[in-house]
């Protein structure tokens, strides 16, 4: 499948489940929800990955590093994005989540040892700033809430998390392992672990029951878990974690947009201008270019 594919997949997906995680949050408690929802990704992935005749017994070496994706992108990160929607609107959450390139970029090159490229750091800027630019007055009416600064934390905790898988990811794609069945393993990892925290915590597994949760529910295990998430990792292992982060930017958008034609929203002036900025900034970063100059990793 192409990259550009891939992409957009993984946009149209993820600009979409904002808003069916506020349904699983009037059925079930945040860790309860993150930890049942990706039992059921764990479960569906190591079905594909049986269907396509992929081996689920990975090296025991490696298995570390699939835990630590898990708990730290699948459970972690999951659960502050849950909680995140507790205190403040999913925009906000959203704009978080734009940062993910020039995370991924420094973390990368402290980490793995990844060059660092300017044209994608001056489009992580521009679509950074741009996105920002779309909430701008939702940020204003938001300042005087004392939730804000507890949501603010959560968000950008939730960003640095999956930050941290994806290096995970990552460093075992250098080993040339990739695929659904260690997706199926970090994923199992990870709900493993919300549960063992879920529970430690006191907090309640009592479910609300309705068709909404079950429809949400379905569409985050199935397509923001299974398609998007294996999207995610075959875009990465092609283009590096810093450019596939460019996810994060365009999210954001797909989430206006979706607010145009089902809730009503209509963006003032200065939000299509911050859409046009994000926009640009995706194609100046991801845009075929011959090689050029970048800031590389220390010795």
């Amino acid at each position: 499948m192409p990259s550009s594919v891939l992409f957009i997949v993984c946009v149209l997906v993820w600009g979409t489940t904002w808003f069916a995680i506020l349904y699983q949050l009037e059925a079930i408690a945040p860790g309860a929800g993150v930890a049942l929802r990706f039992t059921l990704a764990a479960l569906a992935v190591a079905l594909w990955a049986w269907w396509r005749g992929e081996n689920l017994r990975l090296p025991v070496r490696l298995h570390r590093w699939f835990a630590l994706q898990g708990l730290a992108g699948f459970a972690l990160a999951y659960w502050c994005v849950y909680e995140a929607e507790r205190h403040v609107v999913t925009g906000l959450v959203a704009v978080g989540y734009a940062a993910s390139p020039l995370l991924n970029m420094v973390l990368a090159r402290w980490l793995l040892g990844s060059p660092m490229s300017r044209r994608v750091a001056i489009g992580g800027v521009a679509g950074v700033g741009g996105v920002v630019m779309i909430f701008w007055h939702e940020f204003a009416r938001l300042a005087a809430s004392p939730s804000v600064l507890t949501g603010a934390a959560l968000t950008a905790a939730a960003v640095l998390m999956s930050s941290v898988s994806s290096l995970c990811a990552a460093h075992y794609h250098r080993q040339q392992v990739s695929g659904p069945a260690p997706l199926a393993w970090a994923m199992g990892y990870g709900a493993l672990c919300m549960a063992l925290l879920s529970l430690a915590s006191g907090e309640s597994w009592t479910l609300r029951w309705s068709a909404a949760f079950g429809w949400s529910l379905a569409y985050l295990v199935l397509a923001g878990s299974v398609l998007a998430f294996g999207s995610y990792y075959a875009l990465m292992k092609r283009i590096g974690p810093a450019r596939a982060a460019y996810v994060g930017v365009s999210t954001p958008v797909v989430a206006m947009t979706v607010s145009m034609l089902f809730e009503g929203y209509r963006p003032e002036a200065l939000a299509v201008a911050g859409a046009l900025l994000a926009v640009a900034g995706n194609v100046w970063a991801l845009w075929p270019q011959r090689a050029g100059p970048s800031i590389k990793a220390p010795a």
